[in-house]
Parts: structure tokens; C-alpha cells; sequence
């Protein structure tokens, strides 16, 4: 027969005191006669108790497993616990003093000069690593080519040496980023842990210009807590690669730099340099403090960096998003241009106030666009922001109309997703002279839009496809397009 759950019965005790305790008795009894004589079994997995304080570490230097468990509470007919009874961490402890006995081998020599194998004849063992399971206790008898498995090794002992790995109950784990053994946890590009991308942006682009005179050329910058930098191109030039305290760490004041590992903005600086015409920048971050990237232009007398055309130089990092917009105005500085620019003369204004005049009824001019298509809902969100190049939200500054495509000119307010650099201000194209949807000037738009650049690179524009998603801005589109963020399969 079943009864009722101790943190229930509690509940009608505590929780109800001026009721008659008769009356409560009748209750619980009621209960328990229906779910013995009806059958009625209870539904769902029982319920854990909170976890116990974490134990001490099982070594006490070096890297050791502390532990921590719950129990199970559930009533004849309930599922098990969804989850695990029992986690495992890794303990912060102090380096082993210089000659400190390994752990494993603590542990094999507990067993020297003890009969094993059913004999009086006693052995002196040190650990084997050849063994299938590298956490059992697999020794090797000393001046013998045999070894024994004395069974599962003491949980903390590394894996084998120099693994990362640490034994737990015979099995081999390796600690994710939130320190528990098993959990699997990654870091995600922003550096955090079990994360999913979203809280940086991917800035990527390829930079292409020629320096015209002779000096050091800024390529780009690096900003300050950037991460998973990497910088490529195929030719026989070289970069440079100018700190924050304006000394060069790389290929500075016209001489080469060996590749190796280079100490840069609180990280480490790969530099590599095939020998075929490839030259690469990698490092893991996040950068301390910014670095600059250059090309440098030699004098005709001294043409040993720049020995050819920059056929393109690619670029990309992680930026943290509270970041990007401080990196948007400095780059720009830099000397990127808006994409395609247009000549245009006086500076767009908002609209001034209309003047007080007499009540009289407007006149209306035929709007000479059919309406747009409905496209709102879910899935058309969804369709569009995983198929774009950007997602941003940006204020109309003005619309040009031409005979075969819209132009209008935006400024960048906050950027969702994007897979190049973006400026302060842009150019959104839209195909025919009324486009789907139709975006009014001094009013903020949530967009997504593509990167079309043409096969010779001339033309580099943002298209706003027909029919796709602008929709205005508004705290709850926000609140859409973030989760729809997490539902673009990888």
C-alpha cells in the first residue's frame, strides 16, 4: 500500500494547523485507501533530495576529485531520478613539491612485498600503462614481464601521464569548463561556459586596398577582448602586427620576424609562414589591450615585405557585442567607406514640426504601389534570419527610388548577426522601384538582410531580399528575433 509523501504530509501539518487534526487524519486516510484498493500507481520520476557539501579532495597537492551525491525519494510506482546521484569535481590545489611520488605509483607500492597470485613469493611493483583500462591498477612486477590488475585505481588518479583526464569510479573524465567531471561542457566563441554564441559577434571581412606610398598600412584593428583571432593570405608579403604601446611585435621597423609564438595583449601570437606563399595570425584570446594589424609598403630600395600585389588579406575575430559598436567608430577611422557609396548633397533631417494652420481635410495622393504581401508569423522570421549575411537594427535616414532598385541609407543602431564588419551607416538596396516591404524614412527597423558582391569585387552592396523581414523595431520583436537567434540549425 502506498503512502504519501513526507514533504506533503508536512506541508497539510504545517501549512493548515487551525484545521481539526480529525479532519486531516480522514484526509490521508482517504488517500491511502484510494491508491491501495483502486491501483492507482503514481505518475512520474521521484524526487532527489538537495545535494550534500562536497567532500574533501581526495589528494593534497596536485590535481585530486572531490564528490558530492543525493538520494532518490519516490514512492512504489514512480519512476527513478531524472539525472545523476553522484558529481565529481576537480579540486584547485598547490603543484607537488619537486620529486613528490605520482599518485599512481603511491598506489602500486602498497602492495610491495605482499604475497599476490596465490603464492608466498612477494614483488616490488611500479605502475603499467599498457594495459586496456587505464584506470585499473594495472604494476608491473619489477625484473619480471608480467603485471597485475589490483582493481580500480583511487578516483583523482590521472588517466595515464600527462593526460587531462582523471579516474572516477573506473571510468577515464575530463572536466568541462564549469570544473565537473563528465558534464561535457564547452566554452562557446564568447568564452562562455555552455554558452551559445550569443552574446558576441563574428567580424570577418577581407582587405584588399594597396598601399600607394611607402609605410606601414592599417590593414585592422584588434580590439581589446577579442577572441579566436586568425588572419590568413597567400602571397610572398608579410605583416605586421603593431601592440597597444605602439612597439611592433611582429615584422616591425622593415625587418622579418621568424615564425613562433609571440607574448601579445595578454595572449599568445601564432606565426606561421609556410613555404609556400602563406603567411598566418592566430591566437586564442581575449586580447588585454588592442592590437594593430599592418601591411607595410617598403621604400623602392628596400622591397623586402611588400614583394608583390596584396591579393587579399582575411581577417576574423570574436567580439564581445557591448564591444562592437566602440570597434565600428574606431575602424571607421581607419578609412573604410560606406559600401557603394552615392554622392548626395545636404545632410538628411528629420522632419520639421508642421505649422498650426486651420482644420481643413487633407488631400491624398494615390499611393502608386499595390500592397506588400503578408509576411509575418514564425517561420518567415526563422526563414530569413538563418539564411541572412546580417540582422541588425537600423534608423532610415533617407530613400532614394530608381527605376529598377530602392536605395536607403541606414544607420546601425544594434547588430544581431553579422559575418562581415558593418559601418555606422549603410546602404540597404531593395529590388524595384516599390519594394516589399516598404520602409519609411526617421523610423527604426528590425532587418535582415544579404551580401552580394560582384564576381570582379567592384560592388559590394546589402540587399534587402522582396518580400523578406523589416519589420519595425519594438521591445517584443526584439524578444522574437533574440530566441529565434538560438533555433538557426548549426
Amino acid at each position: 500500500m502506498g503512502k504519501p509523501r513526507p514533504g506533503r504530509a508536512e506541508w497539510l501539518a504545517s501549512g493548515h494547523t487551525e484545521r481539526p487534526r480529525l479532519f486531516q487524519n480522514l484526509l490521508l486516510f482517504l488517500w491511502a485507501l484510494l491508491n491501495c484498493s483502486l491501483g492507482v500507481s503514481a505518475q512520474g520520476p521521484g524526487e532527489w533530495t538537495p545535494w550534500v557539501s562536497w567532500t574533501r579532495c581526495s589528494s593534497s597537492c596536485g590535481r585530486g576529485v572531490s564528490v558530492r551525491s543525493r538520494r532518490c525519494l519516490r514512492l512504489p510506482g514512480e519512476e527513478p531520478c531524472w539525472g545523476d546521484s553522484h558529481e565529481y569535481r576537480l579540486c584547485q590545489l598547490p603543484n607537488c613539491p619537486p620529486g613528490a611520488v605520482p599518485f599512481r605509483d603511491l598506489q602500486c607500492a602498497l602492495y610491495n612485498g605482499r604475497p599476490v597470485l596465490g603464492t608466498q613469493k612477494t614483488y616490488q611493483w611500479v605502475p603499467f600503462h599498457g594495459a586496456p583500462n587505464q584506470c585499473d591498477l594495472n604494476c608491473l612486477a619489477e625484473g619480471h614481464a608480467f603485471y597485475h590488475s589490483f582493481g580500480r585505481v583511487l578516483d583523482g588518479t590521472a588517466c595515464s601521464p600527462g593526460a587531462q583526464g582523471v579516474c572516477v569510479a573506473g571510468r577515464c573524465l575530463s572536466a568541462g569548463c564549469d570544473g565537473l567531471l563528465g558534464s561535457g561542457a564547452l566554452e562557446d566563441r564568447c568564452g562562455r561556459c555552455g554558452g551559445a554564441n550569443d552574446s558576441c559577434l563574428f567580424v570577418q571581412r577581407v582587405f584588399r586596398d594597396a598601399g600607394a606610398f611607402a609605410g606601414y598600412w592599417n590593414v585592422t584593428l584588434i580590439p581589446e577582448g577579442a577572441r579566436h583571432v586568425r588572419v590568413a593570405h597567400r602571397s610572398r608579403n608579410h605583416l605586421a602586427l603593431m601592440g597597444g604601446d605602439g612597439r611592433y611585435v611582429l615584422n616591425g621597423d622593415w625587418t622579418v620576424s621568424p615564425p613562433g609564438t609571440y607574448e601579445a595583449a595578454g595572449t599568445h601570437v601564432v606565426y606561421t609562414r609556410d613555404t609556400g606563399p602563406q603567411e598566418t595570425l592566430q591566437a586564442a584570446g581575449p586580447t588585454s589591450h588592442d592590437l594593430l594589424l599592418q601591411l607595410p609598403v617598403c621604400p623602392p630600395l628596400l622591397q623586402v615585405l611588400l614583394q608583390e600585389p596584396n591579393p587579399g588579406i582575411e581577417f576574423e575575430f570574436w567580439l564581445p557585442r557591448e564591444r562592437y559598436s566602440p570597434f565600428q567608430a574606431r575602424v571607421q577611422a581607419l578609412g573604410w567607406p560606406l559600401r557603394q557609396p552615392q554622392p548626395r548633397g545636404v545632410e538628411p533631417q528629420p522632419p520639421a514640426a508642421p505649422a498650426v494652420t486651420p482644420a481643413r481635410t487633407p488631400t491624398l495622393a494615390p499611393d502608386p504601389c499595390p500592397p506588400c504581401p503578408d509576411t509575418r508569423g514564425r517561420a518567415h522570421r526563422l526563414l530569413h534570419y538563418c539564411g541572412s549575411d546580417f540582422v541588425f537594427q537600423a534608423r532610415v535616414l533617407g530613400r532614394h527610388r530608381q527605376a529598377q532598385e530602392t536605395r536607403y541609407e541606414v544607420r546601425i543602431q544594434l547588430v544581431y548577426k553579422n559575418r562581415s564588419p558593418l559601418r555606422a551607416r549603410e546602404y540597404v538596396w531593395a529590388p524595384g522601384h516599390c519594394p516589399c516591404p516598404m520602409l519609411a524614412p526617421y523610423r527604426d527597423y528590425l532587418m535582415a538582410v544579404q551580401r552580394l558582391v560582384s564576381p570582379d569585387g567592384t560592388q559590394d552592396q546589402l540587399l534587402l531580399p522582396h518580400a523578406g523581414y523589416a519589420r519595425p523595431w519594438s521591445p517584443a520583436e526584439d524578444s522574437r528575433i533574440r530566441l529565434t537567434a538560438r533555433r538557426c540549425p548549426s
